[in-house]
């Protein structure tokens, strides 16, 4: 006889379990909200015994709750896992592994340590973490990182904090900017606004930043691109500045702790959670001004450090999987010049790089990541580059990442130089060559005007062989690491004392000068070359100004860099969390005349869309003269002066003229039919506002034969015509 069907909902109930504590899953990893409770799932192959505690508050040392789990139920391969009923947004959790601990052999479990998720969303925000008490050794021990430390760390140690939340995205939709109409700006969210000046009602923060929108706005940029926001310990390094006796602390952030977690003290709204959910704020906010926002992201290493550093999260899990050894397992090999090197291509850690990058854009909405030396995610196990490393290949290909910009820095501290040769057509580059050469151009270095006019034409010889074009290269002449625009034409020399570090950190190859005189100069003091000094400078700035945005490729710009902002001579201000790093916004009142200059530049180069093709110059597009006319003498070392003439198209050209040297130099102009003029867009040895003309709003010139560029200056001319037959044929005729 044929049963009776069960109702449907009735047969679930029937069958269900009911334990408030239940096995789990295996996937996904981190934690997920489903059926009443939450399944939290962490990965660790080599672990004997997994503890889960729940926490009621985040300085809490003893948790309320503590869930041991049974490595016959609650463990799928290498996965442990459980579900636990009742969890809600705002729990805080951390792990407890046990394991060998044999540093010889790569292993470091310690049950004493309290320790984060890997794939945590939010990180507690506590004072200052205690890394003495975190670090896995005995202090008194000789051999310090092969001793045991019984010292529970709990109190010391932040909290993981569970969040579901539905956000009000509000038909947020990504700008998506193709690369011919981007423009970085990039910068550091605590140092944009937390100077006293920002006039910012939330200094320091993400809110903070949305705050700044008009002003970036009227900059005119398209994105921008944020200094590390993955949780980090941002506390006080052991060492103080020797001029002041203050701790110095790591500002930048270079040094993540957890991947997928916003850093929590960024937050204005509190940091116990909060900090997502305010993340997520400022992007939706930005998007809805049409700017684009790409994360500096840090994947090649972490904070655990090298053999003596502490053990917070991957090392008490699974370190001899998560990090790149050396022979001897005990230390850790270090491409990075930060201790420990990620090792990006294991399967398990490739997919948890895949997972927070897929992360930060499908859930926060992100437009871009560029990857913090990015040469190290090529490295194999052994520490070899890939030729076709597979972590870069899935991060091209990832049908989830697919739009996205990714940008990388194609070097690493272990010696790689990829510039122009880093993975597939999709990634991008910052172009390290971009900057020094067209620094050495400016400064009036002999043998640099082919270097220069490959550079502003989107650097063919460096890219043409992968068969990138100017897209591939992000071109910058100034960036977080190294001197500001102010600081590149105001010291010959770094001045890095302040970092504690008898000057020895940061590069020497800084390609600047100072004009007459190290460091800031005033009329006051100086009353005949001050006033010299501070011509050129303000020139100079000018000069690398519009050589950025009239090149092809991708300008970034650095934050600040349109009002002068100062770091003192520091190029390395990694540990400056001060008014050395800050920006200092009553410059930008003292510098009017050049972040008008900034903003009119950005505005010229999206007037003249020509500039900026994802495509190199034809000849037909582009022709190169001499002061006297005809070409150039590319191979005279002492040649310091050209121009070329690029053709937007039948009515209308531009005329570029250069001149890095110390002397005045008359150009001659390509000759015009009647029907056509030149109009003077353009000069940097000029003062506002006769240094820069609004579109439609250039004098002619009415010299046709020549023009004069004073020392060091660049000068920028329209050709307009209204004769039937355009331009083209004019020049042609004339020559």
């Amino acid at each position: 006889m044929k049963n009776p069907s069960h109702d449907l909902h009735d047969y679930i109930s029937e069958i269900s379990e009911r334990a408030d504590v239940r096995a789990g899953y295996p996937l996904p990893f981190g934690t997920q909200e489903t059926g009443g409770g939450v399944n939290f799932a962490i990965f660790s192959r080599d672990a004997t015994r997994v503890r889960l505690e729940l926490f009621d508050h985040p300085e809490d040392a003893v948790p309320t709750r503590s869930i041991d789990l049974d490595s016959a139920c609650n463990r799928t391969g290498d996965v442990w896992h459980v579900w636990v009923e009742g969890i809600v947004s705002g729990q805080f959790y951390a792990y407890r592994v046990d394991g060998a601990y044999e540093p010889s052999l790569g292993h470091r479990f310690n049950f004493n340590r309290l320790l984060l998720d890997p794939c945590a969303i939010a990180v507690s925000q506590l004072p200052p973490w205690d890394f003495a008490t975190a670090r896995g050794y005995d202090p008194l021990a000789s051999e310090l990182d092969l001793s045991f430390s019984k010292v529970d760390n709990a109190k010391s140690m932040p909290k993981c904090v569970f969040l579901n939340e539905s956000f009000e995205w509000d038909g947020d939709c990504p700008p998506r900017h193709p690369w011919s109409k981007t423009v970085i700006y990039e910068m550091h969210i605590r140092g944009f606004t937390i100077h006293p000046t920002s006039g910012v009602d939330h200094p320091g923060t993400y809110r903070g930043l949305m705050e700044k929108i008009p002003y970036l706005k009227t900059l005119g940029v398209t994105a921008v691109e944020l200094m590390p926001v993955q949780e980090f310990n941002d506390t006080p390094i052991p060492r103080r500045n020797p001029q002041t006796n203050q701790l110095l602390t790591n500002y930048w952030g270079y040094d993540p702790v957890v991947f997928f977690a916003p850093k929590a003290s960024y937050s204005s709204s509190g940091g116990l959670g909060q900090q997502k959910l305010e993340f997520k704020e400022m992007v939706r906010a930005l998007h809805k001004a049409d700017i684009e926002v790409i994360l500096d992201v840090v994947f090649n290493h972490t904070a655990e450090g090298n053999e003596l550093g502490p053990t917070l999260c991957f090392r008490g899990i699974a370190n001899a999987i998560a990090y790149t050894l050396a022979g001897d397992k005990r230390y850790y090999k270090n491409y990075t010049g930060t201790g420990n090197t990620v090792n990006a291509n294991h399967p398990v850690v490739r997919d948890h790089i895949l997972a927070a990058l897929r992360y930060w854009m499908v859930e926060m909405h992100v437009d871009g990541f560029r990857f913090d030396l990015a040469s190290v995610l090529g490295r194999d196990g052994a520490g070899k580059l890939l030729a076709n490393a597979p972590l870069l290949e899935r991060i091209a290909e990832d049908p989830i990442l697919r739009d996205l910009k990714i940008i990388a820095e194609a070097w690493d501290a272990g010696g790689a130089y990829q510039v122009g040769s880093f993975s597939e057509r999709r990634w991008a580059e910052w172009n390290g060559r971009y900057r020094d050469d067209v620094r050495r151009f400016w400064r009036g270095d002999e043998g640099m005007l082919g270097l220069f006019a490959s550079r502003i034409c989107g650097s063919a010889d460096i890219y043409t062989k992968s068969g990138k074009g100017p897209e591939g290269s992000i071109n910058f002449v100034t960036c977080h690491d190294g001197f500001t625009l102010n600081d590149l034409v105001s010291y010959g020399d770094k001045h890095n004392e302040a970092n504690g570090e008898n000057n020895q950190d940061g590069t020497d190859a800084n390609f600047s000068d100072h004009y007459g005189s190290e460091g800031e100069t005033t009329d006051a003091a100086m009353p005949a070359a001050g006033v010299a000094i501070a011509s050129i400078r303000k020139r100079q700035i000018k000069n690398f100004l519009l050589t950025l945005l009239i090149s092809r490729g991708v300008p970034m710009l650095l934050g600040g860099d349109e009002f002068r902002r100062t770091q003192g001579g520091n190029n390395n201000a990694y540990c400056q969390d001060n008014a050395t790093s800050w920006h200092d916004w009553s410059c930008l009142e003292q510098h009017q005349e050049i972040f008008r200059f900034t903003c009119g530049m950005i505005a010229f180069r999206s007037a003249h869309p020509i500039l900026s093709q994802e495509k190199f110059y034809t000849d037909a597009e582009i022709q190169w003269f001499g002061p006297q006319g005809g070409l150039p003498n590319w191979t005279d070392p002492q040649a310091k002066q050209f121009a070329c003439l690029i053709h937007e198209d039948e009515q209308h050209a531009l005329c570029l003229l250069f001149n890095a040297s110390v002397d005045a130099i008359a150009f001659r102009l390509p000759a015009l039919l009647p029907e056509a003029r030149w109009h003077l867009a353009i000069d940097t040895a000029c003062k506002a506002p006769q240094d820069l003309f609004a579109a439609g709003e250039e004098p002619h010139w009415e010299n046709l034969d020549n023009y004069s560029l004073k020392p060091r200056s660049s000068v920028i001319l329209l050709a307009r015509c209204t004769h039937d037959q355009g331009l083209q044929t004019a020049f042609t005729e004339a020559k």
